[in-house]
């Protein structure tokens, strides 16, 4: 049984380990640490940061997270969307790679990782939901275009503007971008990406690439960062931090969703969306502490960890100690490495984000939420470099859209079909339930979003047609009601009763009619009848339809 204080020490629910299971733990382990090294010096050369920053990101933030997430075994460090971000939040703020620009996405990687912690502390993590799936494929799809956009330089040879095209750099650039993407089609499981680094420096060395002029890495000092507190910033760089930290936020932890419904799901577990919203977020904090940059959790490095073996948290400690290992004694092997190398591996790892086709499937289903999404598209690309503006664009028009849906429910009038259901009357072409019967159902909740709506449709039909004597409302899809509903819900039968007109409610659910109970509205709505099942109320319109005959 979980103890209570597995919710604050989740680590502590890891599973004994046994020599089986450290076994296939390191072999996973030693899978995704070869392949966070090359991509973390990649990725932090993506958010314009000093590139042994992309192996700090991987060691000690990787470690908290695993510590304190209930996702153990997603692997967290650099991705391409949060760098593409940092960058982008601090593009204008400072220069790339100075002093003053590494300490701004220190505090954005603070700030980011307080709000994740404060959000899932207060059990908050039902927020992130705001970003719907529409707009975080746009969003996501356009910042995986401005990503290759930002690396073509570097893979095509061109490291200025006017200077004329590198030929080695060109080779090495499109070389690799071919070998990558071959070999990720071929063998996924293959460290592809490894080989290749330590190929093109020995390459690079051997013919004097770097001697020539040729972009390399360069020298990385060796070791490993110690915890430090960022220098101070002024009050309104702070306040310039705020919206990038919460787009980066939303963003990485959506990043964490996509990896973490998909372990869930796989082990037949309930996701425990808040406790990684901690771990994640001290995870963030602790990769300002160490002078890095946010981090976030890795689709392909997480799926390429289960499928290692993975089993526990135990193969991101193996992980991160074969990038302990690297900081500490392999960093020279990188210095001959051919920048275009490194924005190869940066394009092939989102080439996969952009499908168009997406965008087609979404225009089939729902064309609004097609549009929504192709907004946010587009004004992420026109946004850029503060592209974090278009995810806010898209989430400020998806939120509208949802309000205007709740403000203008689906109510319909319905007709009996021949199967027995009740259906459209008009869409279906069915007759009158009863005549000088209108009735009708709502989809919708009867809330101060959709009440007036109902209202109005009743009142409108009734002006219309004034030999309608009963209104019947099929409730079945009302769940709940709120105080406003239940004062226009009140009015419309005390209206009804002084038209000598008939109110008639079907299939109220429990809690609804517990509410208008305690609310008092059945006994004053005296007139108001109340039916539990459709049979019922059909049955007592078809014998006030007799008497009337009859009379």
């Amino acid at each position: 049984m979980r103890m209570p204080w597995h919710r604050f020490l989740p680590f502590l629910a890891w599973p004994r380990p046994t020599r089986d299971l450290l076994k296939s733990e390191a072999l996973a382990g030693l899978t995704v640490g070869l392949m966070v090294i090359p991509q973390g010096v990649a990725y932090a050369a993506l958010a314009g940061m000093p590139l042994q920053t992309g192996l700090y990101a991987s060691m000690l933030p990787a470690l908290v997270a695993v510590l304190f997430s209930s996702s153990v075994r997603l692997s967290v460090g650099p991705t391409a969307l949060s760098c593409l971000l940092v960058s982008a939040s601090l593009a204008g703020l400072a220069p790339p790679g100075s002093a003053e620009w590494v300490t701004l996405a220190v505090w954005l990687s603070i700030l980011a990782g307080l709000t994740q912690v404060v959000l899932g502390w207060v059990r908050f993590g039902w927020l992130l939901n705001l970003v719907n799936a529409p707009v975080l494929m746009a969003f996501t799809q356009a910042a995986a275009v401005l990503i290759i956009l930002s690396q073509y330089k570097s893979l095509l040879g061109w490291p200025l503007w006017g200077q004329s095209t590198h030929i080695e750099a060109l080779a090495y650039g499109l070389l690799s971008l071919a070998l990558l993407w071959w070999s990720r089609r071929i063998k996924p499981t293959f460290p592809a990406v490894l080989v290749l680094v330590l190929v093109s420096a020995g390459v690079s060395h051997y013919t004097g690439y770097a001697e020539r002029g040729g972009p390399v890495v360069g020298s990385l000092p060796s070791g490993v960062p110690l915890l430090m507190w960022p220098g101070a910033v002024e009050w309104q760089t702070l306040q310039a931090l705020f919206v990038p930290a919460v787009v980066i936020t939303l963003v990485s932890f959506l990043e964490t969703a996509s990896s973490a419904k998909v372990d869930n799901a796989g082990q037949g577990t309930r996701w425990n969306q808040n406790q990684d919203l901690i771990g994640q977020g001290l995870a963030k904090i602790t990769s300002g502490l160490v002078g890095a940059f946010p981090t976030s959790s890795s689709f392909s490095r997480s799926a390429l960890n289960l499928y290692a073996g993975a089993q526990t948290g135990w193969a991101t400690v193996f992980s991160v100690a074969v990038v302990w290992l690297a900081s500490m004694y392999g960093l020279p092997v990188l210095y001959h490495v051919p920048q275009g190398v490194l924005a190869a591996i940066v394009v092939v790892a989102v080439l996969g984000l952009i499908k168009p086709a997406q965008f087609v499937r979404l225009w089939r289903v729902t064309r609004v939420e097609a549009v929504i999404a192709a907004v946010t598209f587009a004004a992420t690309l026109l946004s850029a470099p503060k592209m974090y503006w278009g995810v806010l664009t898209g989430v400020l028009i998806a939120l509208a859209h949802f309000l205007y849906q709740r403000l203008h429910p689906r109510i319909i009038e319905v007709g009996q079909h021949p199967d027995g259901r009740l259906r459209d009357r008009h869409l279906w072409s069915l007759p009158p339930i009863a005549p000088d019967t209108f009735a009708l159902r709502m989809d919708a909740e009867l809330d101060f979003g959709s009440a007036n709506a109902l209202e109005q449709k009743i009142l409108e039909h009734v002006a219309a047609y004034p030999k309608v004597r009963h209104v019947a409302l099929f409730a079945q899809p009302i769940n709940r009601i709120d105080a406003t509903g239940i004062e226009v819900f009140e009015r419309i039968a005390l209206q009804m009763a002084a038209q000598d007109r008939q109110l008639i409610v079907v299939g109220a659910k429990l809690p609804v009619e517990r509410t208008l109970k305690a609310a008092g509205v059945f006994d004053r709505a005296t007139a108001l009848l109340v039916f539990v099942r459709d049979e019922e109320a059909l049955a007592y319109l078809r014998e006030m339809e007799t008497r009337a005959i009859q009379s």
